[in-house]
């Protein structure tokens, strides 16, 4: 019977870290944070790690799924779609207004 037992390694994770591996337990269906953790673990140690097969389906939810059907009804309904160069300046754009933003935070301290 001792063959059937399983290592079992105990974690100290920040709060954070906790709360956003809870967070993506939940949404990736798993029954408990320690079932995630054990699925990531595995996955990150496995030999199939390479396999893409599994790899896409781990990263295809419902949840995704569900998202990109949406996403894609609206652009077959007429909805905006943007170009790579307008994604790649939209988030240009962010990228600048997040740094200075920080660095307006970052002046005042002190």
């Amino acid at each position: 019977m001792r063959e059937n037992l399983m290592p079992e390694i105990h974690l100290q994770l920040t709060d954070q870290v906790y709360r956003q591996a809870n967070q993506r337990a939940v949404q990736a269906g798993f029954a408990d944070l320690d079932e995630y953790l054990a699925d990531a673990v595995s996955e990150l140690v496995s030999e199939e790690f390479g396999d893409e097969t599994e790899i896409i389906n781990r990263l295809l939810t419902p949840e995704v799924i569900s998202d990109l059907d949406r996403i894609r009804a609206a652009v077959q309904a007429g909805g905006k779609t943007y170009s790579p160069e307008e994604v790649d300046e939209h988030f240009r754009q962010k990228s600048q207004a997040w740094r200075e933003a920080a660095n307006c935070r970052g002046s005042s301290v002190g």
